[in-house]
């Protein structure tokens, strides 16, 4: 019941990253609105993820599970009738909301009805790889459904998947909760989101428009202040969602970032890369979907084959490696051009694949190791959360660099093909107020070609710095695991 209810929180990941294209069509949207599209599922996964385990130790994990179901099928029937880009935000919220609420429910769930832990540990992987399956199958999902009827159906799936769990669950599970008097910590609570979707607000809407507009300006403040906040409630509180005791250890802090890190990378990428596929070199979402296969199913079957080398490759080593290998495989895709063949593509994605691998399976469990044992629980939902902040993050950060790159190096591509300097003004600020699809539908004649052709020159140099930027912040993650990720001498209580 855990992977099934964890593979539905996650299917949408990767669903939707691959059928952006066909969003963006479907609603002429620009690309901040692309943007929000994928932060909107994944923030709500951020911001609430630490406080639904604490409601599930106090009012029971079967519940939060069940209601994470909920959530999760409301939110995909919102999206599957969305008439507009608002309706199809309010329904991945609400998909991101059930996530939050299966992914601490589905590991305690497996906790309670495994307490031996070496079989817990092996339950915990095959878990882990259940995560990671969604993340493979979503793009073929979407492919096949794509090629058939519109997109809006890639929602439907979720839907019979989410609800027969629901009423298996009635009988099969049995309710738990955590010993002890944790309460619910509401201020941190509040503190936590208001600064995680503060941040991501700001950061998409300075990149749409500009970093100095009042109201970009005005987010970011309160997200700095909200942070703040959140690091003085949590520090004074009895029952702390997050406790500031964690990072008394510098290997759980290093664990944090680097989960960061990986899924603003991960997730990021999937995001450029979908649009560098429909946009740039015209691929259906089907064949989209088997070039994001290759990322996907290599990191899952490199999760698998990682769990067991655990127990005689340090953490360290493990995780060190996974991060070399993804910014090596990040730089070499800086390479890829308009024609690029998927045989040319595929040793690049499955490098990617091999390095995310490495790192995500040892990941939690380095956290875990890092922190005595009464917080061990705390760790790994910590992580979590990071994770989801980066998540977050990847999209909204990619999104402005890619947009604000391609608009600035569109004129001189435009020029380049020997288009005219009154018809370049025009298409660079039609770029520039509706994202980069209006190109295709302006109706430029004879320049038609010459200006797609240009526009993906334009995309390839903002897809460059993308991946240059997220190589760097890969290799910075590696440079901190060598430094910090070190195991504790003694695991004491």
């Amino acid at each position: 019941m855990a992977c099934v209810g964890v593979f539905v929180a996650y299917l949408p990941v990767t669903t939707v990253s691959v059928s952006l294209p066909a969003i963006q069509r479907a609603f002429q949207a620009t690309t901040a609105q692309l943007s929000w599209v994928s932060a909107a599922f994944v923030l709500p996964m951020a911001a609430l993820i630490l406080t639904a385990g604490v409601v599930g130790d106090v009012h029971g994990r079967k519940k939060v599970f069940q209601a994470g179901l909920v959530f999760a099928t409301a939110g995909a029937a919102v999206a599957l009738f969305a008439d507009s880009t608002a309706t199809l935000l309010v329904g991945q919220a609400l998909a991101g909301t059930g996530a939050a609420a299966l992914l601490p429910s589905t590991l305690a769930l497996i906790s309670h009805a495994v307490p031996d832990p070496h079989k817990r540990g092996r339950m915990v992987g095959i878990w882990a790889a259940s995560l990671m399956a969604a993340l493979a199958v979503g793009p073929l999902v979407a492919g096949a459904i794509l090629d058939h009827v519109s997109w809006r159906w890639i929602f439907l799936p979720a839907v019979p998947v989410a609800v027969l769990t629901l009423a298996a669950s009635v009988p099969l599970l049995t309710d738990s909760r955590a010993p002890g008097a944790r309460r619910l910590d509401w201020p941190g609570q509040f503190t936590a989101a208001l600064a995680i979707t503060a941040l991501v607000y700001g950061v998409i809407e300075g990149g749409a428009g500009s970093f100095t507009e009042a109201h970009v300006v005005s987010a970011l403040a309160l997200s700095a202040v909200s942070l703040t906040a959140f690091v003085l409630i949590e520090r004074r509180s009895a029952s702390p969602m997050l406790t500031p005791e964690l990072f008394r250890s510098p290997a759980f802090g290093a664990t944090a970032l680097i989960a960061m890190i990986t899924f603003l990378g991960l997730i990021g990428f999937f995001f450029v890369l979908s649009l560098y596929f429909g946009m740039v070199q015209q691929l259906g979402t089907l064949d989209t979907a088997y070039r994001m296969l290759v990322v996907t199913a290599v990191s899952l079957v490199t999760a698998v084959l990682v769990a067991p080398l655990m127990r005689r490759v340090s953490t360290q080593a493990l995780i060190t490696t996974g991060l070399l290998l993804s910014a090596g495989a990040l730089l070499s895709l800086t390479t890829v051009g308009i024609a690029t063949s998927f045989a040319a593509l595929s040793w690049r994605l499955a490098l990617l694949g091999l390095g995310l691998g490495m790192v995500i399976t040892p990941m939690t469990n380095a956290a875990i190791a890092s922190v005595p044992l009464r917080l061990a629980g705390m760790a790994a939902a910590g992580n979590n959360a990071f994770r989801q902040v980066g998540g977050a993050l990847g999209p909204a950060l990619m999104g402005v660099l890619l947009t604000t790159r391609t608009v600035g190096t569109l004129p001189g591509h435009l020029a380049d093909a020997g288009i005219d300097p009154a018809t370049t003004e025009r298409i660079t600020d039609a770029v520039d107020s509706g994202g980069l699809g209006v190109v295709g539908g302006m109706g430029l004649g004879p320049m038609q070609g010459r200006a797609l052709a240009a526009l993906s020159d334009a995309f390839l140099d903002g897809l460059f710095l993308c991946l240059v930027v997220s190589a760097s912040l890969t290799l910075v993650a590696a440079l901190v695991s060598v430094l910090l990720l070190r195991p504790r001498p003694s695991r004491e209580q």
